[in-house]
């Protein structure tokens, strides 16, 4: 009898989900988040009181690049999987030039950090966590150049709802319980352990949800920030040189001493000179055109090119005709995924740093329709690898040894199992800040580093950065990423613009290590080819491939072929088929992290805001 019943259980199931799966099949029916609308502005990121600190400045009469400084301060603060120590990557649009400009602000590998020196400590990658982890602090700097060069507010203005929350706030429960399940490696840092766990010695020893969360060091670290910025303006500064004067005191003045005092305490490596020497870049991003539409990303040190390579391939194939997720759209998609990820893990690094990355031949259509021939139509391809983009610059390729020993490498050792770990460290999340103004300004920012359970420096109340791990230390892997002092690790952070006609058509972000550049992907198609509105962009159905090397993570990050994740409604049809060609299903409900979304509306003259119903993302119009 019990046979029988847990046969008809899955009989149901499994008629349940080729039921609800239809509508996906065809295009997603209806939200469970309304799309937001507004005329005059739009602010979206990770926490709802943050996304409260964007619409606050905008009341105050900020433009989009002020709010967005606001809501990543405020990000920072509430330890949104990122904290004050981390990086910021932005793309910001400015109407005055009809430009879209990049932000660096990812810091760098600092004095000490060889190869040699973590090899010498038994590690092949350098730590996921402690001080060890930690790259220079990037986001005080991202923010003040951001808001000096492209604002209007002041410092003190733009931090006023972060330092407010960082005098106390009620504590949300996915911090605060991040905050009890790490407090275990958190106790091995003396300074995160006084300010995360409030109530040592009993059983909850973190925050509880609700409690009133304070972090006194950090309020006085932004207050000195502000200060500088204040005092330089009653000697007559202009704004922009008093913001400036505030970088200088966090990167060169008695924030910056005390932050490498502590750092050097716990075991980290950061000098005080690593800091000085340090600075934000402001640069030109990379762009495609997929079907009169331009996109923008970050370059290589990033992942962005990655999508970018993507759209590349599938412009020479017809998607709207396949079906929205029917087997052939899957297929083409994570073929086409596996072709570019496997460059990035090979081609991307500082460019910056020697040697120089062929990026405008990974880039070149050319380059792009010979990896589109290359696709198998009947199965997965478990031994897709990089490709040659060098002769695409009308040059040859220097390490056609080490893509050999890659793809062998790849192939002959086993593959772990698609577990809890993997699938924490493929995932791994950060927040993203979306904003829009009637004044055409456009923001796109995907800030990390500095996640719980982090490691704080000293009386500075601000979690160093663990974004190190990103680096190889074998060039055999990628040897334009091999870990060097004052080197950029290639980062998963990749914000997101499209422009249609010269003018902002769309700017998008997401949060999820590895998966952030699949699922930004599939947002742009699904709104290009399938006609679907942000709101239902963000919630639809995602595909995963696992076949890739983790960009963080501990010493296993070897790719997983044809492991591939599904939305749990997918047909069993589909399933049959993707199963029949070599594919390892598995299925969640939520395919995605949290997308963030601006749709400008240049006929009605209004925004449209998508924020996924995955997680605590929240956004604020009007």
């Amino acid at each position: 009898m019990k046979k029988i019943a847990y046969y008809l259980v899955v009989v149901t199931l499994c008629a349940t989900m080729q039921t609800n799966a239809q509508s996906f099949n065809a295009r997603p029916g209806g939200t469970q988040k309304p799309v937001l609308h507004g005329s005059h502005w739009m602010a979206i990121t990770g926490k709802p009181l943050a996304a409260t600190a964007g619409a606050m400045t905008f009341q105050k009469g900020g433009n989009a690049v002020d709010a967005a400084c606001a809501m990543l301060a405020a990000t920072c603060t509430m330890w949104d999987v990122l904290s004050w120590g981390g990086e910021t990557q932005a793309l910001i649009y400015n109407p005055k030039t009809g430009k879209v400009i990049g932000i660096n602000a990812l810091g760098v590998a600092p004095t000490g950090a060889t190869p040699e020196f973590f090899k010498g400590k038994g590690m092949n990658y350098p730590p996921e966590y402690g001080p060890l982890a930690a790259v220079t602090p990037g986001t005080p700097g991202g923010l003040c150049t951001m808001l000096a060069e492209y604002g209007t507010m002041s410092l003190k203005d733009v931090l006023a709802p972060a330092m407010t929350l960082a005098e106390g706030y009620p504590i949300e429960a996915q911090t605060a319980n991040s905050m009890e399940r790490g407090k275990d490696r958190i106790k091995e840092w003396p300074y995160s352990k006084a300010v995360f766990l409030p109530h040592l010695g009993q059983e909850r020893e973190a925050p509880a949800a609700g409690e009133i969360f304070r972090q006194a060091d950090l309020l006085e670290t932004l207050k000195k920030m502000v200060d500088a910025e204040q005092q330089a303006l009653k000697k007559g500064k202009t704004r922009k040189e008093a913001i400036y004067a505030a970088y200088d005191r966090f990167y060169k003045g008695d924030i910056a001493k005390e932050f490498v005092r502590g750092a050097q305490e716990q075991g980290g490596l950061i000098t005080t000179n690593d800091l000085a020497n340090w600075k934000v870049k402001t640069e030109e991003p990379l762009k495609v055109n997929y079907k009169g539409i331009d996109v923008y990303k970050l370059s290589q040190w990033t992942q962005g090119p990655a999508l970018l390579q993507s759209l590349n391939i599938l412009e020479n194939f017809d998607l709207k005709a396949m079906g929205f997720n029917s087997t052939r759209y899957i297929h083409t998609l994570y073929q086409t995924m596996n072709l570019a990820f496997a460059d990035r893990d090979f081609y991307y690094g500082d460019p910056a740093v020697a040697p120089e990355e062929p990026i405008q031949g990974l880039l070149s259509k050319a380059y792009a329709k010979e990896r589109a021939k290359s696709i198998r139509w009947d199965k997965n391809d478990a031994k897709a690898g990089p490709g040659d983009p060098y002769p695409f610059e009308g040059k040859i390729n220097p390490y056609q040894d080490y893509l050999k020993q890659w793809g062998q490498a790849n192939l002959n050792k086993p593959v772990s199992p698609l577990d809890d770990r993997y699938l924490e460290q493929f995932l791994l999340g950060t927040t993203s800040v979306e904003a829009a103004d009637k004044e055409g300004w456009v923001v796109s920012i995907t800030p990390s580093g500095g996640w719980l359970p982090a490691c704080i420096a000293g009386k500075t109340g601000v979690g160093m950065s663990q974004r190190m791990q990103s680096f190889v230390t074998d060039p055999k892997l990628n040897p334009f990423n091999v870990v060097a002092p004052g080197k950029q690790p290639r980062v998963t952070l990749t914000p997101t613009m499209a422009l249609k006609d010269g003018k902002p058509y769309l700017s998008f972000a997401v949060q999820g290590g590895d998966s952030q550049d699949q699922n930004l992907l599939q947002f742009f198609l699904n709104v290009v080819e399938f006609g679907m509105n942000v709101q239902e962009a963000a919630e639809a159905p995602n595909i995963n491939t696992y076949q890739m090397y983790l960009s963080l993570g501990g010493e296993d990050r070897k790719p997983k072929p044809g492991a591939i994740l599904l939305q749990s409604a997918t047909p069993e049809f589909t399933r049959k088929e993707l199963f029949e060609m070599g594919y390892k299903l598995s299925f969640d409900d939520r395919t995605s992290g949290p997308i963030n979304a601006i749709y400008i509306d240049w006929t009605h003259g209004s925004f449209w805001g998508g924020s996924s119903n995955h997680g605590e993302d929240y956004g604020i119009g009007w």
